[in-house]
């Protein structure tokens, strides 16, 4: 305490503490300037960096241990306690995580626009807790919950939850959606602020940072799948998530140990009126011609301005000054910012545009991951779950199959394969975001070919042959999968936070979990259609019936790897077609950069010359 108090004494002798005029500066070019605890702005010495980020990384192992050891498990609380049916309980589970991933956008832009992500974050991780601590005494009180009964043996006889337990039940699970969601992006976006981009030494760091978050992200994992597991099946659901509400108390105290050294970006207000300012303005000026030159555009002397593309010209229109009359020149007249925008404002809003494919081709391989949670832990209850005569495994611990690789692979993937790969591409990440997407949305298709195969394989043992197989062959999708996210969760994050120009890196960091979220709700969305169409077949419906052995689980799987096949050559279309943006601090040169999926990055490619 002492010391970062020194420092910042300093830091203000020195000329960089509460200087009004160099902030209004700072912002009048573009840049975001970061603050301390108390507002006044940060020092690069005491503020900011590995051990400010450090911290967040706490909270988010915490974190996503909490919400995997409850949303993994989920779907055998449902079934065994709130006695709904396997396909009704598939799509509790898929909505309500659709759900916390759809709320991200709520907290990337409360963040963005009025909170900071520090009190986005602190605020609505008790709000998750709150949650935690009431799905934790329904699942202790008989009072709260159906009477026992075994659905697997006398499902007809069980009774369904509702009513005031139902009531209970969704209150509590959303409350965790609910914080879950806010907490998700402004967890990432506020340990990436800590790093400043304008530095490139920092720049590497961001890039090393995103990989710590997701094996952050991957311990939190592992631990859940088997410890809180284990704690959820011998202990009883009160337990587990008596746990869960316990680990996320230590991460929110991790969260406020770190205080004293954040770099905290101030809220910029509303981050939606800028944007909308430039369509109502491009709409009403829609008869007006773009100039050939672009240093006609209103506000194109600026910084960020510089970074002016050709994509979405029509929008362009936005910055046209109109001539008000021969009486007094049109620089005299100040202009309603819904009728004249920046072309830093133009540049956001075509940002926002250009990024929707690359979000929308990630939607499916989303839906393969429902599949992972939901389906693929009933899969593996059907299997012999021993792994010596005494000891056995949790189907729902099957996910952590690839977290016990990536600990280990994700450590060696930054220490060695970056730097290798950044002595070819010259990119500060080893290789660009959007290629490491495209790699892993490949690797996702055979993951669903490896667990149709799997499936088939043992429901011809159950049904022919009477034999229950290993649970182990299963291991193969859950892996692969594993693989596959290491490379497209990461890419997508960084990729996102980097496109943002100014004050929008959380809502653009939320726009990934959206993405999950409508994976998800695409999820639910295939069941219901699935069993719909398949159930008028003489064979019976694909997923009509709580029995894996009657149903044909396997046919589903490959339709979701075909599904996966022909979203990754959308994806190669649009990653071709998509100019990369990176942050200001880039430099110009990288301005029309262009990815080259499997290759190189390529500079002047003009891909988008046909897009208006």
């Amino acid at each position: 305490m002492d010391e970062v108090g020194r420092k910042e004494s300093e830091y203000q002798i020195k000329g960089g503490g509460d200087n009004e005029d160099s902030m209004s500066m700072s912002v009048a070019c573009g840049v975001i300037n970061t603050v301390d605890w108390r507002g006044r702005p940060s020092n690069p010495n005491v503020h900011g960096g590995t051990r400010a980020s450090a911290f967040v990384l706490g909270l988010q192992a915490c974190e996503i241990m909490a919400i995997a050891a409850v949303g993994n498990n989920l779907i055998t609380y449902v079934i065994n306690e709130m006695h709904f049916s396997l396909s009704k309980s598939a799509n509790v589970v898929t909505n309500f995580v659709g759900t916390i991933f759809l709320l991200a956008l709520l907290g990337g832009y409360l963040s963005d626009s009025y909170l900071g992500s520090f009190w986005t974050i602190l605020i609505f991780g008790f709000v998750e807790l709150s949650g935690f601590i009431l799905l934790s005494v329904q699942a202790h009180l008989p009072q709260l919950k159906p009477p026992p009964c075994n659905m697997f043996f006398d499902g007809e006889h069980c009774t369904e939850a509702k009513g005031f337990k139902a009531l209970i039940f969704f209150l509590a699970i959303y409350l965790v959606a609910l914080g879950s969601g806010c907490v998700k992006p402004n967890m990432i976006a506020h340990g990436a602020d800590q790093f400043n981009q304008e530095n490139p030494k920092q720049l590497k760091k961001l890039s090393t940072y995103f990989n710590a978050a997701y094996f952050a992200f991957s311990v939190g994992e592992l631990v859940a799948l088997t410890i809180l597991v284990w704690v959820q099946t011998h202990s009883g659901m009160d337990a587990g998530f008596g746990v869960s509400a316990a680990v996320m108390t230590m991460g929110l105290i991790s969260l406020i140990c770190g205080t004293l050294y954040y770099r905290n970006k101030p809220p910029q207000g509303s981050i939606f009126i800028p944007v909308a300012q430039v369509f109502v303005a491009a709409i009403l000026k829609r008869k007006q011609i773009c100039p050939s030159n672009p240093q006609m555009l209103h506000g194109s002397q600026s910084n960020v301005a510089r970074k002016h593309t050709n994509k979405f010209r029509f929008l362009d229109k936005a910055c046209i000054r109109v001539q008000q009359g021969t009486g007094s020149s049109s620089n005299d007249t100040k202009e309603s910012p819904w009728i004249l925008c920046s072309v830093a404002q133009v540049e956001q809003a075509k940002i926002l545009l250009s990024v929707i494919p690359i979000f929308a081709s990630t939607i499916v391989f989303n839906t393969i991951l429902a599949q992972l949670q939901t389906f693929s832990v009933q899969q593996g209850s059907s299997m012999d779950t021993h792994l010596t005569k005494s000891f056995h495994v949790p189907p729902a611990s099957l996910q952590s199959i690839p977290y016990i690789l990536l600990i280990v692979v994700v450590p060696l993937y930054d220490s060695f394969f970056v730097p290798f790969a950044r002595k070819i591409t010259g990119h500060e990440s080893g290789i660009s975001p959007l290629q490491r997407i495209g790699f892993g949305l490949f690797l996702a298709t055979f993951s669903m070919i490896s667990a149709a195969l799997v499936e088939k394989k043992r429901r011809d043992a159950a049904v022919n042959l009477n034999e229950t197989i290993s649970i182990f062959w299963i291991t193969p999708q859950f892996l692969i999968f594993g693989l596959s996210e290491m490379f497209t969760a990461v890419g997508l994050i960084e990729f996102f936070y980097k496109q943002s120009l100014k004050g929008m890196q959380t809502f653009f960091t939320a726009i990934t979990y959206c993405s999950y979220s409508f994976g998800f709700y695409l999820s639910s969305l295939l069941v219901s259609m699935v069993n719909n169409i398949s159930s008028s077949s003489s064979t019976g419906g694909w997923l009509h019936d709580n029995d894996l052995n009657k149903d044909k689980l396997d046919f589903f799987y490959w339709l979701l790897a075909a599904l996966s096949f022909l979203n990754f050559l959308n994806y190669l279309f649009w990653s071709r077609w998509y100019s990369y943006k990176p942050s200001q601090s880039q430099g110009d040169t990288n301005a029309n950069e262009s990815i080259n999926l499997f290759g190189h990055s390529s500079k002047n490619y003009s891909g988008d010359d046909n897009i208006p």
